[in-house]
């Protein structure tokens, strides 16, 4: 079992920076992929970003690539994501996700386990 809990959401202009994390308890975080999705009012979970458990493949949708990063610590049991160049359209609750698996999908109902979601909006 693992348990999330995001963190670093706030309020920001356009064009600055947010980095969020996500802590993970559970003995076994390094065994899953871990993702980020986001939800903006009205609309459905769209994937964001995802890393697989060995940390060396990273996966992002098209309207984040080149400005969002995702990153992980399996010593510390966190995920990040520095998101870079917000844009108000970036503005939903963001949340965290793992799969106990090393394959990344981009379908939130493939991931097992979420944290509470950490609010993200950007200001014009």
């Amino acid at each position: 079992q693992v348990q999330l809990v995001e963190s670093g959401g706030g309020l920001v202009q356009a064009g600055g920076s947010l980095r969020l994390s996500c802590a993970a308890s559970g003995r076994t975080f390094s065994r899953y992929t871990m993702g980020w999705f986001r939800q903006a009012p009205g609309k459905e979970r769209e994937f964001v970003a995802a890393i697989r458990w060995s940390g060396g493949s990273t996966y992002y949708a098209d309207s984040v690539k080149g400005r969002f990063t995702i990153s992980r610590d399996n010593a510390k049991n966190t995920v990040n994501l520095q998101m870079n160049s917000l844009k108000p359209e970036d503005t939903a609750v963001y949340y965290c996700a793992a799969r106990p698996s090393d394959s990344v999908y981009v379908d939130a109902y493939k991931y097992d386990h979420w944290g509470q979601g950490t609010q993200v909006t950007v200001s014009s």
